[in-house]
């Protein structure tokens, strides 16, 4: 066994006097993939964290909320498990659940000590993000402080026999890192990518194994549920982002290719994979193609999602007991009355925000702005609170008599994917290119740019989704030509816009385009039209249906005997408030999903006559 890697104290004091010389970095701008690196050409940018502003309590909240737990956690108590792992002290509060170890563990039991560690580099991926929305120095300085920690406890005995993920564990530290790197400004985290990367080699496969494979003879089944094939995105990412040939030719290592040829041929290759790793394993894809320029990964990834989507619900979550289905299966209309384990939502809606983000900037259709907003108003947005002893909310409840509830298990996956995900809020809904911006999400919010070495705010009000009406307006040093182009949700039918009072119709399932000379206080109204619609639950059932208006899925008391035409006639009372006139006059309240409190039983799905 190799001893623990350790940073030298001169090194470490060479970091301490970088970081304090740099307090006030704050990364801005809009953020390339392939600024440095050849291959296809990305069609829209990202804005840089600190661009955007939020103006929502809803999705505020839970970016604050988050970030206090984070911020909460004993730097002890986070080193417990690697510690302990490795033979070394570990004084400390132990957080338990999950993020425990425990040489003991039962795994039939899938609770505590079940993946030990696994959501540190998430955390501190979501404290680098968050100190580039807010400036925060105590958020930096617990990035670094967590990172040299880290570094001190970087030993191969930790990816050996007592660690059942060691891909799963060394993919959360690789994304940690270059987070921390970039947007943290950490000035160590590719010196202590690079010997995480040492330690980690000696105890992977030589290529993506498959979930469920049996890859470590000796070894019970738990062991074989290590997700290997997930690497390559955030191994391309560093590659991307500086930190070394290395990481892009691991990358090449652990591409999934069979899984790839059969998508980008087709073939529908997820019915029985684990769902969540597997719409992550198609964010992979995107990367892949970006690096290698091979179309077969943009296929892939396209044709994966047109597959998932198929088997989604209405509100957007797929994967039921966390397993992909074929297209057009019953399973998923058989998980309405045997299953309470709908949808993994953290975890599934970081990975759907990632694969349509990457999807919508490399093809510029709007659908996967659609799909995206779906899923945040429907699944992530409404998720219960991540709490500081570590409940953490995993699964949206589908079923007929469905509850929202914590999960049984403390700090499970979802405690890691949860704060990545309220810190991309921002980065969803606005991209740009050369010729101006694109608005994808509409959230009351402000985003800032140079546009030709003139400086634009682009702010936008609005009540939506309970209100059709969105205003943005406009704030410029001097008179600016550019594009502004807003995404026309495909159900909008019957859209349409005003520039300074001038209206015009807004074509459904595009991005409409204003493209002129702006000056300073202009003003442009859009207005989307909210009708509601019925969606059945498959092309078998179509008597079970969900009622959806504008992007909101609508939830509801179980009633029998409902008709057609009363779903489809619901009444506002209240903001955020519908009613359904039942048989004999008798009123049915339906609400969305944000809503609903914590064990309010609700049913998604509707029989009607």
């Amino acid at each position: 066994m190799s001893s623990p890697v350790l940073i030298s104290r001169r090194k470490f004091l060479h970091a301490a006097a970088v970081g304090s010389a740099s307090l006030c970095f704050r990364p801005k701008g809009s953020a390339r993939w392939l600024s440095e690196t050849p291959g296809p050409s990305v069609v829209l940018d990202e804005f840089g964290y600190g661009d955007v502003s939020l103006d929502s309590p809803l999705h505020e909240d839970q970016l604050r909320q988050t970030h206090s737990v984070l911020m909460g956690l004993d730097d002890d108590a986070l080193m417990k498990p690697f510690r302990a792992m490795i033979g070394q002290p570990s004084p400390g509060e132990d957080l338990g659940g999950w993020y425990r170890y425990d040489p003991n563990f039962d795994w039939h039991t899938f609770d505590s000590g079940f993946a030990p560690t696994s959501t540190f580099g998430q955390w501190v991926s979501a404290l680098s993000r968050a100190y580039a929305i807010t400036g925060s120095q105590a958020a930096r300085e617990k990035v670094l402080r967590l990172n040299r920690l880290y570094a001190q406890v970087i030993d191969d005995r930790f990816y050996g026999d007592k660690n059942r993920f060691p891909a799963y564990a060394y993919d959360k530290i690789v994304c940690g890192l270059i987070d921390a790197h970039k947007y943290a400004g950490d000035p160590l985290a590719w010196e202590i990518l690079g010997k995480a990367t040492d330690a980690v080699l000696p105890h992977l496969p030589p290529k993506a194994v498959e979930h469920g494979t049996n890859w470590r003879p000796g070894k019970d089944e738990s062991f074989n549920w290590d997700e290997s094939y997930t690497m390559p995105e955030n191994l391309l990412l560093a590659y991307h982002r500086g930190a070394g040939e290395r990481y892009r030719t691991l990358a090449i290592q652990y591409l999934n290719e069979p899984f790839y040829d059969r998508l980008a041929d087709g073939q529908n290759d997820l019915a029985g994979r684990h769902a969540y790793s597997h719409i992550n394993c198609l964010c992979s894809a995107m990367q892949a193609y970006l690096a290698l320029g091979n179309e077969k990964y943009l296929r892939a990834a396209r044709n994966g999602f047109d597959m998932m989507a198929a088997q989604s619900f209405a509100t957007g979550g797929w994967g039921p007991d966390e397993l992909l289905r074929k297209t057009d299966s019953p399973d998923i209309f058989e998980s309405l009355k045997n299953t309470h384990n709908s949808f993994e939502t953290p975890c599934g809606a970081y990975a759907h925000f990632k694969l349509t983000r990457y999807l919508l900037r490399v093809t510029l259709d709007p659908r996967y702005g659609d799909s995206m907003e779906r899923m945040m108003y429907n699944t992530i947005l409404g998720a219960l609170p991540l709490q500081q002893d570590g409940r953490t909310f995993y699964y949206s409840d589908y079923n007929l008599q469905g509850k929202k509830v914590y999960s049984n298990h403390r700090w499970p996956c979802c405690s890691g994917t949860m704060p990545q995900v309220t810190a991309d809020y921002r980065i969803n809904t606005y991209f740009r290119d050369e010729r101006g911006v694109y608005v994808n999400l509409y959230i009351p919010s402000t985003v800032r740019w140079n546009q030709g070495g003139t400086q634009v705010e682009l702010t936008q009000r609005s009540e939506y989704p309970y209100d059709s009406q969105i205003q943005f307006e406009l704030k410029t040093s001097k008179p600016v030509s550019f594009a502004l182009k807003l995404r026309i949700p495909a159900w909008a039918q019957g859209g349409s816009l005003a520039t300074n009072g001038k209206r015009a119709p807004a074509s459904s399932g595009t991005f409409a385009n204003i493209e002129r000379e702006w000056r300073n206080g202009e003003r442009v109204e859009l207005e989307l039209p909210m009708r509601p619609r019925l969606e059945p639950i498959d092309a078998q059932h179509p008597d079970v249906v969900a009622l959806i208006e504008g992007p909101l899925v609508l939830f509801a008391e179980q009633a029998a005997g409902l008709t057609r035409a009363q779903l489809l006639n619901p009444r506002k009372i209240a903001p955020g408030v519908w009613q359904v006139s039942l048989g004999g006059g008798r009123p049915m309240k339906m609400v969305p999903w944000t809503a609903l409190a914590e064990d309010q039983p609700y049913t998604t799905y509707l029989r009607v006559t």
